[in-house]
């Protein structure tokens, strides 16, 4: 049953709303999202309540004329046998009161966790966190009861998420402020000299502040799809080719070599390059960050049967541990030998879903990492 009204809701999301999902809605998530609980229960709820008001009101219909006609008989002196007379009476009045422990069960039993969601839902706007409430009730109410609990746990976990992002950036902010409160106040009072080189460190910071602020007004932007794209027909080839040619002489530097490969022809990409470009970017910077002197950083493209284009950046680093690899994603998330924000590959993976795409990670601790980007042709 809720196979069939999860492809009835389906139907109706497919002709209301686009066929394709927007750029930003998460790769991993079905489109048209799947009907809420309350919705897929909703059309056997009002039947249910109507046949049931509709009986109720037929016994008690019933029991109320037989008990007026017993009482006009008896007022007008009709000579009833004893026996059917008691029987009469006690049947109804055995009926009405059966009626009514009836009607009051099933009313308690619809009413009483209706009113434990109510006063969950005034707490929870009162602002309490993690509201829940037992599922009680028949499977309608307790469809919309699982529907608020889950709701409930969603707002928690987005307050918590919100309060560690508050606390992060609160962390990173931090320590360049100190640095350049430091150096002025150290400048200031003659600890320092007022020079090319301290000045030139103090710029450095305050640059990586604003990268940082930048990073995250990137990410907060894409993540509630509000981003601007250039759309272009792009050569990814020709676009990694540029971005590599940025960092050659970092790398040349640490003694690391990078390679571009390209296997086969490839169409062009309707993509924005600069946001495609800043994600090759941050996959590099994360792949030079721990790959060691003499290791090798590959970039390769190819176009896949989907009508794809996968771009994979491959190190021959440390790799990344098992415990750390489902969370390399999620924002500010650093593992304990991490150098970096931890915002690069948060925007990275939500540049590449508002792009239509998909990326994922694959790492073999001790062996290097890749990155792969399926982007649609």
């Amino acid at each position: 049953m809720n196979d069939k009204h999860s492809k009835s809701w389906r139907h109706i999301r497919r002709r209301w709303m686009r066929a394709d999902p927007p750029p930003w809605w998460p790769a991993e998530e079905d489109w048209p999202p799947t009907a809420p609980g309350w919705k897929r229960t909703r059309k056997r709820l009002f039947p249910r309540v109507l046949f049931g008001a509709l009986g109720a009101l037929l016994t008690a219909t019933l029991v109320c004329s037989g008990a007026i006609y017993l009482l006009q008989a008896a007022a007008a002196g009709l000579r009833l046998p004893p026996i059917a007379a008691v029987l009469g009476f006690g049947g109804a009045t055995l009926l009405i009161g059966f009626s009514l422990a009836i009607a009051g069960r099933n009313m308690r039993r619809f009413f009483s966790p209706l009113d434990a969601l109510l006063e969950a839902s005034d707490r929870l706007a009162a602002g309490e966190g993690g509201v829940q409430v037992p599922e009680r009730g028949g499977p309608e109410v307790r469809a919309l009861i699982r529907s608020f609990n889950s709701m409930s746990q969603q707002i928690q976990l987005q307050s918590e998420e919100r309060k560690d992002l508050l606390a992060d950036v609160t962390h990173e902010l931090r320590t360049p402020l100190t640095v350049i409160q430091g150096g002025i106040e150290g400048m200031l009072d003659g600890v320092y000299d007022r020079d090319d080189p301290q000045l030139i460190d103090l710029l450095a910071e305050i640059r990586r502040m604003s990268e940082l602020i930048e990073d995250l007004r990137t990410l907060a932007l894409a993540e509630r799809g509000a981003l601007r794209f250039r759309l272009e027909r792009t050569d990814l080839y020709q676009l990694a080719s540029e971005i590599i040619a940025t960092y050659r002489s970092q790398a040349e530097a640490e003694g690391i070599v990078v390679e571009l490969k390209a296997d086969g022809e490839l169409p062009l990409v309707e993509v924005d390059p600069a946001r495609i470009g800043q994600v090759l970017s941050n996959l590099l910077v994360n792949a030079f960050r721990y790959t060691p002197a003499g290791g090798q950083v590959r970039v390769t493209l190819q176009q896949v049967p989907t009508n794809e284009v996968r771009i994979e950046v491959s190190d021959t680093g440390a790799g990344i541990q098992d415990t750390d690899l489902p969370h390399i994603f999620d924002r500010l998330y650093r593992s304990p030998d991490s150098e970096g924000s931890g915002l690069g590959l948060a925007i990275a993976k939500q540049l590449v879903l508002a792009h239509g795409g998909q990326i994922k990670a694959e790492s073999i601790p001790g062996s290097g990492t890749t990155i792969s980007i399926l982007l649609p042709a």
